[in-house]
């Protein structure tokens, strides 16, 4: 897994111990705090022996800890947005007005700024080479005004203050989500401790797929955003914005620039559930013996003022004026904005977030062959629409489907004591009013119809917000940490839960509890009618299941062989911690052309690749003999 959040780092579970830090060890709690400062550029790692300051004094490492925790801690997760424009120098923008000239206008502008088609009625003569004077008669006159817009909405959750993924490689405009998606799927591959190029020679290169993407493009100015305001912003559109605004571009850029993989690829978009489609496909990939790797992930990047203006405008962000009736405020802190989202609580609008997740699916016999650490296992993403509906974007009745059917499988696989005792909910949790209705009764009614009592209920949104595709990812990554710590994250936004929610089997807490868990329930509910649950099982349960269904020898051999994968995935996660990031991107190597390939009725060899393609494929559709046609 590899990723970033506005809670940290995916890989090392740094992103999930920011969420449970009052919980962990005074050790791992300042292990986790100098691995934040070193990346929000707080303190500096880069010398192996040494931390310094920012103006470059050396000091012990537990100094640095004290002298940033403050900053740290109110520089990550929700937050009042750090972009200027969103505080007192407002939003740029333009106001459409009609001006009564009651009698000639003249002024005076340069020659590449004048329109090349005027009104006939203007006049124009030349000054100089470089400006042009015009005369406007009187009348009437159409015209945009410059202006700056108070932000409605100031509170988000952004990727750690300091941090910039375009740093770590030669990111020429690339919008944010892609920069983020380079940073994220690089860290995954470090953390796996296996190397890419390692892994990819000993597959068939159609044996690897990446599905990746996101909800709604990229939308910022590098990408589809700047490109729609060209005319009227006046700016030109450049040859980049068209093509790095696809969804699917986070797929693309890893195909091409860090994986160099010409298998399997694509995206499914599901709205707030795109995470999940993703992963469905991947899983469905490697349990039909399509692919043995798949590389699934999402990145966004929606942070902007237009697309929070859209959110706002339909009433589900919970802005300014909305947080101040609340709690009946004249006047928001940078503490009120850090509680802006509150899931299942009294609430009034989701927080938009930024976030880039990332995994690694295999299958478990390759899992074992190459020693890989396994966080967990996939067994099943359940998807279903909602059917009939009146609202396009209100909650409807396909989750209900989704987490029966993920809780029947679980029950299943794992039985009735397991799935009533050591499992929990990662609830979608937007921290709206209609959400905390809807989705707790869901909750509800399938813990009373499997007999659950008291089902512990994790909503990540209370600290990192709503990061639209990527949400389900965030989820699934803190259900990682989860299994790996015994820790479940509180909402501490949940100061009281809302009289109007189904909460009679449903355990909630506003500290971290310590729960030993063998499956969580990553549950998305995204507009549209976008419901999937995925079924995430603990390490303990899968390797478990890997002795009963490998052997115990197998699973003794693999787990001698992770010995040196754990080690490549320390000496990873050290640089890290010291802010020695070194993402993958890998520009203009490796190009070819079809003049290049090697061709047989059975294989493709390709230049640079170990393994062959395979040309056979699976024909489910019978045969005609020469004699028939």
């Amino acid at each position: 897994m590899g990723g970033v959040n506005p809670a940290g780092r995916t890989s090392g579970h740094q992103a999930f111990r920011r969420t449970v830090l009052d919980a962990l060890s005074d050790d791992d709690q300042a292990s986790t705090l100098l691995g934040l400062a070193a990346m929000m550029r707080l303190a500096n790692g880069q010398e192996e022996d040494a931390w310094k300051d920012t103006e470059g004094n050396v000091l012990d490492a537990a100094v640095i800890v004290e002298q940033t925790r403050q900053q740290v801690l109110d520089h990550t997760l929700i937050r009042r947005i750090e972009d200027p424009r969103f505080n007192e120098a407002g939003l740029p923008a333009n106001r459409r007005a009609n001006l009564a000239i009651d009698s000639p206008l003249t002024f005076r502008i340069r020659r590449r700024q004048l329109p090349d088609t005027l009104p006939p009625t203007w006049q124009v003569r030349d000054v100089d080479r470089h400006v042009r004077e015009v005369t406007v008669p009187a009348g009437t006159l159409d015209v945009m005004l410059p202006e700056t817009r108070t932000a409605q909405v100031r509170a988000a959750g952004q990727l750690p203050s300091g941090f910039e993924p375009s740093r770590f490689y030669r990111s020429v405009h690339h919008p944010r989500g892609l920069s983020m998606a380079i940073f994220s799927a690089s860290d995954c591959l470090g953390e796996c401790g296996l190397g890419w190029d390692n892994l990819r020679d000993r597959l068939d290169p159609d044996a690897i797929a990446v599905y990746a993407g996101n909800s709604i493009g990229q939308l910022d100015d590098e990408g589809w955003g700047g490109l729609l305001k060209s005319f009227v912003s006046g700016n030109r559109a450049t040859s980049k914005q068209m093509p790095l605004g696809y969804s699917q571009m986070p797929a693309d850029f890893l195909n091409a620039y860090v994986l160099g993989s010409v298998g399997g690829t694509g995206a499914a978009l599901g709205a707030c559930a795109t995470f999940l489609y993703n992963l469905r496909l991947g899983v469905e990939d490697i349990r039909a013996g399509r692919r043995r790797v798949v590389m699934v992930g999402t990145s966004d990047a929606p942070v902007t003022p237009e697309i929070i203006e859209g959110f706002r405008a339909m009433g589900a962000l919970a802005d300014d004026d909305s947080l101040k009736a609340l709690d009946a405020l004249d006047l928001l802190t940078d503490t009120d904005y850090q509680r802006a989202c509150r899931p299942f609580a009294r609430n009034c609008g989701f927080t938009i977030a930024e976030s880039s997740q990332f995994v690694m699916l295999m299958d478990d016999a390759l899992a074992l062959e190459v020693g890989a650490e396994i966080h967990g296992c996939v067994p099943g993403v359940f998807v279903n629409a909602d059917g009939w509906k009146r609202s396009i974007s209100a909650p409807g009745i396909g989750n209900y489907i989704t987490l029966g059917k993920a809780a029947s499988l679980v029950r299943d696989m794992l039985g009735d004591t397991a799935l009533r005792e050591r499992s929990f909910l990662h609830a979608h949790g937007t921290s709206t009013p209609k959400n905390r209705v809807t989705e707790s009764h869901v909750f509800d009614l399938v813990a009373r119809a499997y007999g659950i009592e008291a089902w512990p209920v994790v909503a990540i949104k209370a600290f990192v917000g709503h990061s639209q595709g990527s949400a389900a990812g965030d989820q699934l990554t803190s259900a990682l940490g989860s299994f790996a710590h015994d820790l479940l994250p509180g909402i501490p936004t949940l100061d009281e839960v809302a009289h109007d929610v189904s909460s009679e089997r449903l355990r909630f807490s506003r500290e971290p509890l310590a729960f030993v868990a063998d499956a969580a329930f990553i549950n998305a509910k995204g507009f549209g009618g976008n419901n999937a649950t995925g079924v995430v099982l603990s390490a303990r349960v899968t390797e478990r299941l890997l002795v009963k269904r490998h052997g115990d020898a197998a699973v003794t051999d693999w787990q001698a062989r992770r010995r040196v994968t754990r080690e490549a995935t320390a000496h990873y996660l050290r640089e890290a911690d010291r802010g020695r990031f070194q993402a993958r991107y890998r520009f203009g190597e490796g190009v070819l052309e079809g003049t290049e390939l090697e061709m047989s009725h059975e294989f493709i060899h390709i230049p640079g690749y170990a393994q062959p393609v395979s040309l056979a494929v699976d024909n489910p559709f019978g045969r005609l003999d020469d004699g028939e046609h």
